[in-house]
Formats: C-alpha cells, structure tokens, sequence
C-alpha cells in the first residue's frame, strides 16, 4: 500500500555514528519521526522507555513475536530487536516521513514489506576510526568491542544492498548527506505523488 509519507532505513556497524546522524537530522527536519524499535536489552545511558527503544522482557517479545506485530525481527549482539509494523503505517498514513534505525537484516526485511522505503547504510571512514569510536563510547568491555568489530564486517559486506552509502568521515557532511537523501526523495515523482495527491489530480496528471 502507498502511503503519503516517506520511510528511511539506516543501518551501520556500532561506532559508526548511525544514532548521532539521525538524532541531528531530526533536529534539523521536524517533518522526519522516529520509529521506535523493541528490545530484549537493557536500557544504556540515558536511554528512556519509549524513546530510543521500547525496553521488554523475552516473554513479551515472544508474545508480540506470535502475534506476528513485528514486520521484522532480528538476534543482534545477543539481543532481539523487532519493529512493529503498525506504528510504521500510523505515522505514514499521516503523511509524516518515519526514519528507522536498524541492524542490516531487519533493513532488508523491511524492504520486502515496504517496496518504497530507502534504505542508507552508515560507513566509517576506516577500521582503526571505528575501534576508536566504540573505545571512547567507555560502554562495552574489550571483549565485546571485539565482537562489535568482528560483526561489524559481516555487516559492512552488506552496504552494497542498500541504495545509498554515506561515509561518516565528517560529521557535519555526513549529516548533510543524509538530509540530502531525504530531501531528494521527498521529490521523486512517485513520492510526490503520493504525498500531494489533489495537486496531481487538479492538473490531471495520472
């Protein structure tokens, strides 16, 4: 089904900065709303239920597994993640632009279901940018910053699946690219179409 609002899929390996990038251009783009995942993790931080994740249990999770209000979910770092399709198609219904931040398989799940949703992968500029960023975050122990970067090139071999790469070298051009991608796709044919459907019609353009 097309909906008037647009959907944007990030993934990146952890340290890449996908977090920081979409919190900035929502900053930046008041039309673009979250879609906030479910996970079996504890919250980190500063993380607050309903804001960055909705924080549940495993049986909670297999209960909306078997329920199927996932559009997809995924075992990620030992954890799960799902989305719930229904929240997508709330906020699009609307004509809000819904951006989600997701691991690699759950981005090209998504892609099955909504035909139309662009999907961008995050790069860092190198191997060493990359330990160093998930060293300097002080969250996870050398063990699992090992494990974050062992997975971390499974998932980059990935990047060629997605329509658009963005480097995150610098992030004041990282950001810029990622508005930049949003922007354009906001003036697709087909999204403008679907997002101004009385103009369309009014000129009589099918």
């Amino acid at each position: 089904m097309d909906y008037p609002g647009n959907l944007f899929v990030v993934a990146a390996p952890s340290g890449a900065g996908k977090s920081s990038l979409v919190k900035a251009l929502m900053e930046l783009d008041s039309h673009v709303q979250p879609s906030v995942s479910h996970t079996t993790r504890a919250p980190r931080g500063q993380e607050k239920h309903g804001r960055e994740y909705f924080f549940v249990s495993e049986p909670e999770f297999d209960a909306m597994v078997l329920a199927n209000a996932f559009i997809e979910w995924a075992h990620v770092h030992n954890h799960r993640y799902g989305t719930s399709k229904k929240a997508i198609e709330e906020h699009m219904s609307q004509g809000a632009d819904v951006i989600l931040e997701i691991d690699f398989q759950g981005a090209l799940q998504i892609k099955q279901v909504f035909a139309n949703a662009v999907t961008i992968f995050i790069l860092p500029p190198s191997w060493d940018e990359l330990r160093s960023r998930l060293e300097r975050r002080g969250e996870d122990t050398p063990e699992v910053i090992e494990v974050r970067l062992q997975n971390a090139a499974v998932e980059m071999a990935q990047a060629q699946q997605f329509d658009f790469v963005i480097i995150n070298e610098s992030f004041d051009r990282a950001v810029f690219d990622l508005k930049s991608i949003v922007h354009a796709q906001r003036l697709k044919y087909l999204a403008q179409r679907r997002a101004r459907a009385e103009t369309f019609k009014a000129l009589h353009i099918s």
